[in-house]
């Protein structure tokens, strides 16, 4: 009788552990971390450098104002055109800083920028005219003259821009364009040179990577369209004083070409 239950009790205790070892786990389990999801949207600043190159067509359509009475007769009724030597050529470095805001919608995405570049395309060079005799006059006149230098170009330019774009996760392919200003050299009466306010519009495109959530890198190309300018000073004939008036017509138009860092706030 002793050995049946002692048996019994030996029997029970391993029925009991099994069940214990079938009942689930009291441990809590590992809490679930969700991956941050990559996105567009926020504030960024950066800077950018490139290589800008004029594409302006410009024309030479002023003429050497001689006022009544400047010459005597037979003389009284001469004219002139003016040429200017060599060519425009402006190229060069640009370089600068932006800030701008995005705002991603799925895969589409809308935003503003502001960006604000030195710009090394001026240029200068040597203006001249050919006189227009008329019969019977030109007594003691010249055939040309030459002026003096002529200073053109685009010293700073700035632009505020529209952005919408398409993107894969971190790559980002985009349009841009709005409003351009700028500033430059232009001569004025009397030889001097000075500043001129352009105004005017850009366009273009670009694409944008993200190697982390906060910097960015971009690569992107604008045309730039500012207002023309006219460029003007005092020259002479037969040392009589002449003034040379919109004496060329220089058109602002530029492409730039550029690479630009970000630094992105509000990542997720």
């Amino acid at each position: 009788m002793k050995k049946i239950l002692l048996s019994s009790v030996a029997l029970l205790g391993l029925t009991a552990g099994a069940m214990a070892a079938d009942l689930p786990s009291r441990r809590a389990p590992a809490p679930y971390v969700a991956v941050p999801v990559f996105t567009w949207t926020g504030f960024y600043v950066g800077v950018n450098a490139g290589y800008a190159f004029d594409v302006a067509g410009n024309s030479n359509n002023g003429g050497i104002f001689i006022p009544p009475g400047t010459f005597a007769a037979p003389n009284a009724g001469v004219t002139g055109t003016l040429f200017r030597n060599g060519g425009r050529g402006n190229d060069g470095f640009v370089g600068g800083g932006q800030v701008g805001y995005n705002y991603q919608m799925g895969n589409i995405v809308v935003g503003i920028e502001a960006d604000a570049q030195y710009a090394d395309l001026s240029n200068n060079g040597r203006a001249g005219g050919a006189v227009f005799v008329p019969a019977g006059a030109g007594v003691g006149l010249p055939a040309a003259f030459v002026g003096g230098n002529v200073a053109t170009g685009i010293d700073w330019f700035g632009t505020v821009r529209g952005r919408i774009g398409y993107a894969w996760d971190r790559m980002l392919v985009y349009g841009t364009g709005g409003f351009a200003y700028g500033d430059g050299p232009n001569n004025n009466f009397g030889g001097n040179n000075r500043g001129s306010i352009r105004t005017g519009w850009t366009g273009g495109g670009g694409v944008e990577y993200a190697f982390t959530p906060n910097v960015t890198a971009k690569i992107e190309a604008l045309y730039v369209n500012l207002d023309a300018n006219n460029t003007g000073f005092i020259g002479t004939i037969a040392g009589v004083p002449v003034t040379v008036a919109n004496n060329r017509r220089f058109d602002n138009e530029f492409v730039v070409v550029r690479a630009g860092l970000n630094y992105k706030f509000n990542s997720f």
